[in-house]
């Protein structure tokens, strides 16, 4: 399985629009190579480089096996997004505030099941539940600087 953006190559910068500096909207991602017997998809984005601990940019669950392409400032057809860290639904972006450079991991799980888990729910609460049902995972790793 591949997650890929072109909005940004592995391990290089995320473009400011994607970041509260710019529009704080979410990046083009596409899917590749997902296994045959997935059922659904999970994602969860998060800077574990954070002053506080590792904090939650989006999660997202339940997205089709066949989506390809999770666009530009959406939300992938047919999820369910989860509390972001600041415990608000859908995607924020990166806000590094310490002036150093973060890792913002895109993480895709690819998963046997629907997860039966509400809105609501924490990261926490989403890689547990995402866990008996997990058949794959890739990842993509981009960088943010103020």
């Amino acid at each position: 399985m591949l997650l890929t953006s072109p909005s940004f190559n592995h391990n290089e910068k995320i473009p400011q629009k994607f970041t509260c500096d710019g529009g704080n909207v979410n990046p083009e991602l596409i899917i590749q190579n997902v296994p045959a017997k997935t059922v659904s998809l999970a994602l969860i984005v998060d800077d574990p480089d954070a002053p506080a601990g590792n904090f939650t940019h989006w999660l997202a669950w339940n997205i089709g096996p066949k989506t390809q392409t999770i666009k530009q400032e959406s939300r992938p057809p047919f999820a369910i997004e989860g509390l972001n860290g600041r415990q608000k639904i859908g995607y924020t972006g990166p806000c590094p505030p310490d002036g150093k450079p973060h890792r913002y991991f895109f993480k895709l799980y690819a998963l046997s099941d629907n997860l039966k888990i509400p809105p609501s729910s924490s990261k926490e609460e989403l890689e547990l539940a995402l866990e008996p049902y997990l058949i794959e995972k890739t990842e993509l790793i981009g960088i943010y600087e103020r």
